[in-house]
């Protein structure tokens, strides 16, 4: 790639030619690798566009008056296993850092061993994290941030004004497929945000996570940082579908192929759903049949009605949308009264 093509109307054939085949090999991981792998797999095709060294991304809070930047969610390209640990010690004064939370939707980049904190400088030297190029991008649903960074070397050249559009571009197109993964393994109406929803893939590792799902976990499970899942949770994957209490919490499990969908529930005024009834109800109103959650939960059909009947009576509600409504309601409600 030339340093004066340019994504845009001056943009070479060439150019839009392998941009377009980079999005449609996107387009093909998305339907065949699954969501488990779905961004590394996309970044490596997009290595071949735009070379880069090493690559993290994830889900992010930005600072706060008295918390710094927090990743909950990464993943890593030929980085270790420690680097968002590291990062964290000094999150709060990475200049970078706080350049690309502000300034959501575009590209921020910079070059060489800069920042005027000593940690922060021997933390990117340590790494040879000397070019950088990164975007954060709004993830409303989540109340959390998604972002991606990819480095290169000191041997290497900085990223031009070319990679960076060519960047933008693709991460519009990798958030919103790995968005609809996400959304598909929800299978619940997230019109309302999906804050208390999480998903894991067997060994507790996180692909997806809302905000309030992490405040709750943090402070029910004090010391958890994020990106695995607590040793108390991991312990139930196996176990799932099940249910398990965080505080004043319901923190529902229920099987996704090879992951977890983690939802979080806090219960209020009303009926009292049991645990097996509450997970029946959750899986009707997000689109299962009758056949699919006597499956997933090991009961037969008709025991299934029967939970499903009483949760009818006992929510007093007549359709699979009221009962949708009500179940997200209690939530809302709960968390209303104890802001009050």
């Amino acid at each position: 790639m030339e340093e004066g093509d340019e994504v845009g109307g001056n943009t070479s054939m060439a150019t839009l030619k392998a941009f377009n085949l980079c999005v449609l090999q996107l387009g093909r991981l998305a339907r065949d690798r699954g969501a488990s792998q779905f961004i590394a797999d996309g970044l490596q095709a997009f290595h071949q566009l735009v070379p880069f060294a090493s690559a993290w991304w994830g889900e992010m809070s930005a600072s706060g008056a008295d918390a710094p930047p927090k990743s909950w969610m990464h993943g890593r390209i030929n980085l270790p296993e420690s680097f968002a640990a590291e990062w964290h010690k000094s999150a709060g004064s990475d200049k970078f850092s706080h350049d690309t939370l502000s300034q959501p939707g575009e590209v921020v980049r910079d070059s060489g061993f800069t920042d005027p904190d000593e940690n922060v400088d021997a933390f990117a030297r340590r790494h040879d994290l000397y070019h950088l190029m990164c975007i954060t991008l709004e993830l409303p649903e989540s109340g959390l941030m998604f972002f991606v960074c990819l480095y290169r070397g000191s041997d290497a050249a900085a990223f031009n004004d070319s990679e960076a559009g060519l960047f933008s571009a693709f991460c519009d197109h990798l958030l919103q497929l790995w968005r609809f993964q996400v959304q598909d393994m929800i299978r619940f109406d997230t019109g309302n945000g999906a804050t208390d929803f999480g998903v894991a893939r067997m060994d507790g590792s996180l692909l997806y996570v809302g905000a309030r799902l992490c405040a709750t976990i943090q402070r029910e499970l004090p010391g958890w940082s994020g990106s695995m899942l607590p040793f108390d949770v991991i312990a139930q994957l196996q176990k799932a579908p099940c249910v398990m209490r965080l505080g004043r919490c319901a923190l529902t499990l229920i099987p996704n192929a090879e992951h977890v969908v983690l939802s979080l529930e806090t219960q209020s005024r009303g009926a009292v759903l049991a645990p097996r009834e509450r997970t029946a109800a959750r899986l009707f109103a997000a689109g299962h049949s009758y056949k699919e959650i006597a499956k997933i939960l090991a009961l037969s059909p008709a025991t299934v009605r029967t939970y499903l009947r009483n949760c009818y009576l006992l929510l007093g509600v007549k359709s699979k949308v009221e009962l949708g409504s009500v179940l997200r309601s209690s939530t809302s409600l709960a968390d209303a009264t104890r802001r009050d």
